[in-house]
């Protein structure tokens, strides 16, 4: 068994004190503790997690990277690879909140017109009595009390929860969307599940742009696009051979982790400072308020236009 160095237990103490960090900010650290450019010296960079990967492996942890789709940028994180339901969240949430995220989950990853979103006021309706139901074969009497009695204040204090966790994010036009730790920590099972993958770098398309063509499956990433059309031009859909155009996505998601950034690097705050939550809280009612006004149906309906086309690229 290799030992690790005081450097290797500062590397695993930030990405567990602060959560999945941007390359920019986890190659800060490095340079900072080793001296040395991960740019430059990319070999002694990886040596260093692979060294830590080993020892992780003792505990059923990993140290990986990811691309997220809605902002292209990659981030590094520590993952638990063991898939039972209740280690993906840990102890800090109930059984109902594990309940409400994974259903929240399930959509995304299930919506075939890979929009990686599901909006707000869907989110909020979801009804946890018939996700046990559907999963557990109880009847309606025997449904727990806590997932009758979980209510829509309970969900709207989870999904602000699960968002300042980087489980979910907040997208630019106020739907919710997976957060990095979703996507670094979910990625075996979105294979399992049959979430259709990248046809350029084989990670799972839950947000993805579709091929024009609406009797084809392929999917690619936003900023695969980007780069395959950065370097040809012009790009066929690698199954079909349709003409594809690019264009940049209009959501992103908000950047919650600059309200955390700063105090972290002091300490490693869990709580927003006194002017965010009345911030947060008048967002949240907004973000309410222009959902019950317009509804999701406009984005429904552009859904179900597309489910009944694409019906075989719907995970299995």
């Amino acid at each position: 068994m290799a030992v690790l160095s005081w450097k290797h237990h500062t590397l695993i103490q930030s990405l567990l004190e602060r959560g999945p960090l941007t390359e920019k900010e986890f190659h800060l650290i490095f340079t900072g503790i080793t001296g040395q450019n991960p740019g430059t010296h990319q070999g002694k960079f990886n040596d260093y997690l692979l060294k830590i990967n080993r020892e992780l492996s003792y505990v059923q942890l990993d140290l990986r990277a990811c691309r997220d789709p809605y902002d292209g940028r990659v981030y590094f994180g520590v993952v638990n690879n063991v898939s039972d339901d209740q280690s993906k969240l840990g102890t800090k949430y109930s059984v109902p909140q594990i309940a409400f995220f994974k259903a929240i989950v399930e959509t995304i990853a299930q919506d075939v017109t890979a929009e990686g979103t599901i909006c707000n006021l869907d989110a909020l309706n979801i009804k946890l009595e018939n996700q046990v139901l559907n999963s557990s074969g109880l009847q309606s009497q025997d449904v727990p009390a806590a997932f009758k009695n979980f209510t829509m204040s309970h969900k709207e204090k989870t999904l602000d929860q699960l968002v300042k966790d980087k489980w979910l994010c907040y997208t630019e036009d106020d739907n919710i969307g997976l957060g990095v730790r979703s996507i670094l920590d979910l990625r075996s099972w979105f294979h399992n599940v049959g979430v259709p993958s990248c046809q350029v770098c084989n990670e799972a398309g839950f947000k993805a742009k579709l091929c024009p063509n609406d009797g084809c499956v392929v999917r690619i990433h936003h900023y695969c696009l980007k780069k395959r059309f950065s370097q040809k031009g012009v790009l066929v859909c690698p199954s079909c051979e349709t003409q594809w155009q690019y264009q940049p996505p209009k959501a992103e998601p908000i950047e919650v982790e600059n309200e955390e950034t700063e105090p972290v690097q002091s300490q490693p705050s869990s709580n927003p400072s006194p002017s965010q939550p009345s911030l947060r809280s008048k967002r949240k009612r907004q973000r309410l308020n222009d959902a019950e006004t317009a509804g999701c149906s406009s984005q429904e309906s552009g859904a179900n236009r597309k489910r009944v086309t694409r019906s075989s690229a719907h995970p299995r």
